[in-house]
């Protein structure tokens, strides 16, 4: 969509994606109507596209502004926890699969699987995703070898149990899994 006349006011669009991306993470974006979205915003649907230009815009930059806010957690949780332990694949799923994430999961995995299945809504596809996770494992993780195969794996394991997490709620046998797994990786 070209946009004719004035370009939309920068800190309007900026509030205007803050509360969106809060209305997406505690809401998902399965279903996710532009005048439902716009009424919990307080704005129009107009408005919505006047300041993003689509719908599919919008909820790239909603994903985005999602991933900038859960890298910044993770920054400044990196800041305040002791070096040596928070490379450790125990510390870091603890940090990760807290439940104040998991709003930022659920969109994760929600976001994933659509863009398996409609890649040309997502800038990247799901590939851009897996791209997010390997550059968290490779800067993050301290791993005896740091090869695209082992950050893979890791990715692999940890996704698999979050995701089990996340649909059983079963905190125990999951870090019970996942400590059996950093016992593996440390041999």
């Amino acid at each position: 969509m070209t946009r004719k006349g004035r370009p939309p006011n920068r800190s309007r669009r900026a509030a205007t994606l803050a509360r969106a991306t809060d209305y997406v993470l505690q809401n998902g974006l399965a279903g996710l109507s532009l005048r439902p979205l716009a009424a919990a915003l307080g704005t129009s649907t107009r408005m919505l596209l006047y300041d993003f230009g689509s719908k599919e815009q919008l909820v790239a930059e909603v994903l985005a502004d999602a991933r900038r806010r859960e890298a910044a957690l993770l920054s400044e949780w990196r800041r305040g926890s002791d070096a040596s332990d928070a490379t450790t694949l125990h510390t870091i799923w603890n940090w990760i699969g807290a439940e104040e994430r998991v709003p930022f999961l659920r969109l994760f995995f929600e976001a994933y699987v659509e863009a398996l299945t409609h890649p040309e809504r997502y800038a990247g596809g799901a590939a851009a995703m897996v791209e997010d996770w390997l550059s968290v494992i490779a800067s993050e993780w301290r791993v005896d070898t740091p090869d695209p195969a082992s950050a893979t794996l890791m990715i692999a394991v940890v996704r698999g149990l979050l995701l089990d997490r996340l649909a059983t709620g079963e905190t125990e046998r999951t870090d019970a899994a996942l400590a059996r797994f950093a016992e593996l990786i440390e041999r």
